[in-house]
């Protein structure tokens, strides 16, 4: 009894309070943030076509959330998935990442993969 009474005694010696005091000043400039897409905004061309792409994008964003959650609920198929995983993430390893000649070749690889998407030198 004593014992736990010194702990607890203990335990209220050592506490420390902490207090969070707010800056004057923002991190973010919201007003600027909004300028900035504003200004984005109205240099589009095809403001339809930038608004069906982002309500397809949300819509397949639901539908494969849907998708994987139905998918979760089988029983023995996430345990599948994650062995899948785990065999790809050693494959990769060993094919990629252990040896220095397969590294050097994966960052040859990457910088191609660059160049082809920006179309420039990297």
């Amino acid at each position: 009894m004593q014992l736990v009474a010194n702990q607890a005694r203990l335990a209220a010696s050592t506490r420390r309070s902490v207090v969070a005091r707010a800056t004057e000043e923002p991190g973010v400039d919201v007003d600027k943030i909004v300028k900035d897409l504003s200004d984005k905004w109205e240099k589009v061309d095809n403001k339809t076509g930038v608004v069906l792409y982002g309500a397809g994008a949300v819509v397949l964003l639901w539908l494969s959330s849907t998708i994987v959650g139905a998918i979760d609920a089988v029983p023995l198929i996430p345990k599948l998935f994650e062995l899948v995983g785990l065999g790809y993430t050693a494959w990769f390893v060993y094919r990629y990442l252990l040896f220095q000649n397969s590294r050097e070749e994966l960052v040859k690889d990457v910088d191609e993969l660059k160049k082809k998407i920006t179309g420039g030198d990297v």
